[in-house]
């Protein structure tokens, strides 16, 4: 035992400081959240009512349930699958662009032309921060 040198573990290094900030959300992040949100919740409503049992409660289920998966592997700020900012913003249009149809198929078309004006407006502003 006396032959093994003596050894003393050095300390650990310290972490290097970020290198930048991380991002603050925008109000514009919030819209953005807001309006993919809604298509969502638009996307369930769609289902549930306008279709007769037990189809309503399958793509009351399901049509929300495929919106997020695709808007999760494409379209959000942690995508799984990276796409080109101009794939994004088409996957953000037709998940607006479905939800637009949903309320002017269940007769609300003012409901789904507002949507669509506020949803296609965030987008392009969204879209120019995210290429600049």
């Amino acid at each position: 035992m006396s032959e093994l040198p003596h050894v003393r573990p050095e300390r650990p290094a310290e972490p290097a400081p970020a290198a930048t900030a991380p991002a603050r959300l925008s109000g514009l992040d919030l819209l953005s959240f807001l309006c993919a949100m809604f298509a969502v919740v638009s996307l369930a409503i769609w289902g549930f009512t306008a279709w007769d049992a037990p189809w309503n409660v399958v793509l009351g289920i399901a049509t929300p349930l495929a919106t997020l998966i695709v808007w999760g592997l494409f379209a959000s700020p942690r995508a799984v699958v990276r796409v080109h900012p101009f794939v994004r913003g088409l996957v953000e249009l037709l998940i607006y662009l479905s939800a637009t149809i949903a309320w002017w198929s269940a007769g609300q078309a003012w409901i789904g032309l507002g949507f669509a004006l506020v949803a296609v407006v965030v987008g392009v502003l969204a879209g120019r921060r995210r290429l600049s």
